[in-house]
């Protein structure tokens, strides 16, 4: 099988390096706006050569792994260029922009919508790692408009890197990722952001900083390349998350003004739930 990865960074090589692992007479070809990150691919073993405009109408399958507002270009010149028998995958965080900007592409039977529930903070070609989707979700959007064929070809390698499926339809999918993807980057990125416009010594940062700072701050590493794109194409679904998120955090502000410590700890209690929720555990309202 001949794969090509658009975008040879933590999740495009990821894919690479389970695809090698999964099958066991993949050739990967890497393409990517940096030269310095095909080199690196190549020198890592993620890909076997560096695309060139005459691999296209070869390959099998191509997953295309570049930032959403990259993507609203990239896959129509993709789908462009393959043959009729090869699919093509994503990895978006939004869905709605990159599912309209396909919607009359001829060969829109060749692409399955996707978005893999997986990450890290960190980037680029050095970034990729075996495992990073074992036991994690991927979306997939409007299934029914690709070849049932070329669905099977997805579904197989979805399989075989570890991955269960959840559908969705795009309007669905950005509306709910809003609130427990792209919100909690946002208030990762604003925790670090007041930190450091009020901590001028970051000696004292470095020093005073827990593993619940750590933690909580983490995914404000992430790439800005990659995270405002996301942010302006989900704008109306994440002004609405944070909308209510302020709205949290400014009763929080006042409860704490008003010295009502009992409904600082009922909340804090009721929000002990999540445990359960992340745990995939039923859950039954319940208040103190």
């Amino acid at each position: 099988m001949k794969v090509g990865i658009v975008g040879i960074g933590l999740i495009g090589g990821s894919f690479a390096v389970d695809l090698r692992k999964e099958y066991r007479n993949v050739f990967l070809v890497g393409f990517d706006i940096s030269p310095e990150n095909q080199e690196r691919a190549l020198e890592l073993g993620l890909i076997d050569k560096k695309g060139e405009a005459s691999d296209w109408s070869s390959l099998d399958l191509v997953i295309v792994t570049v930032p959403v507002d990259a993507m609203l270009k990239v896959l129509p010149n993709v789908l462009d260029q393959i043959s009729d028998d090869c699919l093509v995958m994503d990895a978006g965080s939004t869905k709605r922009q990159i599912c309209e900007a396909v919607a009359g592409h001829p060969k829109r039977r060749n692409f399955l919508a996707c978005h893999p529930i997986a990450g890290t903070e960190f980037s680029g070609p050095t970034a990729a790692h075996q495992g990073l989707y074992e036991g994690t979700t991927m979306i997939i959007c409007e299934v029914e408009k690709t070849a049932f064929k070329l669905q099977e070809r997805g579904m197989e390698l979805i399989n075989k890197v570890g991955m269960r499926v959840r559908y969705m339809n795009p309007e669905a999918h950005d509306k709910h990722i809003a609130y427990v993807s792209h919100l909690s980057h946002i208030s990762s990125f604003m925790l670090g952001k007041t930190v450091i416009d009020k901590e001028e010594n970051e000696r004292d940062i470095f020093d005073l900083a827990g593993s619940g700072f750590e933690s909580t701050v983490r995914l404000a590493k992430s790439s800005p390349d990659m995270w405002a794109p996301i942010f302006e194409q989900n704008k109306d679904n994440v002004l609405e998350t944070l909308k209510e998120y302020i709205a949290n955090l400014r009763d929080f502000k006042e409860k704490m003004e008003e010295g009502d410590f009992k409904s600082v700890y009922e909340q804090m209690l009721n929000t002990n739930r999540i445990k359960e929720i992340l745990k995939g555990i039923p859950l039954t309202k319940t208040t103190k």
